[in-house]
């Protein structure tokens, strides 16, 4: 009866890991009215950006005197609900708001290494935004990750472990990170990462050159240096010759 039993709940369930696309909001203020009219703001030309996505709320990039702050996590969720996201975890708060997030039926998640490129000086900064709608997915079997969405100011999202297809605008603001290549088929103004991880072989190519920062294997060029006539608005490749970052024309 017993073996009957067993067999019978092995039928029925099994417990596997899981590797799943992850989308992080990363708040950088505790004030829900400015968090709402900053997402009203960049997602107010991509509704459908989101399709009822998992969303992890990040606190870890809070302003310095709202690192403590307490929030309400019931309407934050309700808040991020209205933009069709799921939120289910919480990541970098400290134990009041672990608590309160855990209170209000969120999990609590790890904070991740994140990817970032290692200049040799300081590039242009940023507008500041209130929330950083970041989205991590690690890429599918081929090895190449398609975007068809337009990536708006404060939206990242990042090729873990391959390339990146994007078929829509990135926007000044936005940025599109690869482990391998970036192809933006599309107008590319806002940040472009190949190679985020060290690899110096990877390119970056776009169909309309005007890009804010360009960087592979960690060096980069921002646009602070004006860009050639044949290279500006232009279909063009980005290739890195030793530690220095080549921009060709596509004919």
């Amino acid at each position: 009866m017993a073996d009957a039993s067993a067999a019978r709940n092995k039928a029925v369930f099994e417990f596997k890991s899981a590797t799943l696309p992850l989308i992080a909001v990363i708040l950088k203020t505790a004030e829900l009215g400015v968090l709402a009219e900053a997402l009203d703001v960049q997602l107010a030309d991509s509704p459908d950006f989101f399709d009822q996505e998992p969303v992890v709320i990040d606190l870890s990039q809070l302003q310095e005197d709202q690192a403590g702050a307490a929030i309400d996590f019931a309407a934050l969720r309700a808040l991020l609900a209205r933009h069709q996201t799921q939120p289910i975890a919480v990541r970098g708060g400290n134990d009041v708001q672990n608590a309160a997030a855990r209170a209000a039926g969120l999990s609590l998640a790890a904070m991740p290494v994140t990817p970032t490129p290692r200049p040799s000086a300081p590039p242009a900064e940023a507008p500041s935004e209130a929330p950083q709608i970041v989205r991590e997915v690690p890429v599918p079997a081929n090895g190449t990750l398609v975007i068809d969405k337009p990536l708006r100011s404060g939206q990242q999202v990042y090729a873990r472990g391959g390339d990146v297809v994007v078929t829509a605008v990135v926007s000044f603001g936005a940025e599109v990170i690869a482990d391998g290549n970036v192809h933006v088929y599309a107008p590319l103004r806002g940040k472009a990462i190949a190679g985020a991880r060290g690899n110096t072989e990877a390119r970056i190519f776009t169909t309309c050159m005007e890009a804010q920062l360009v960087a592979i294997a960690g060096i980069y060029r921002t646009a602070e240096v004006a860009l050639p006539a044949d290279i500006a608005g232009k279909p063009a490749q980005i290739s890195l010759d030793g530690k220095k970052i080549v921009m060709s024309a596509i004919a």
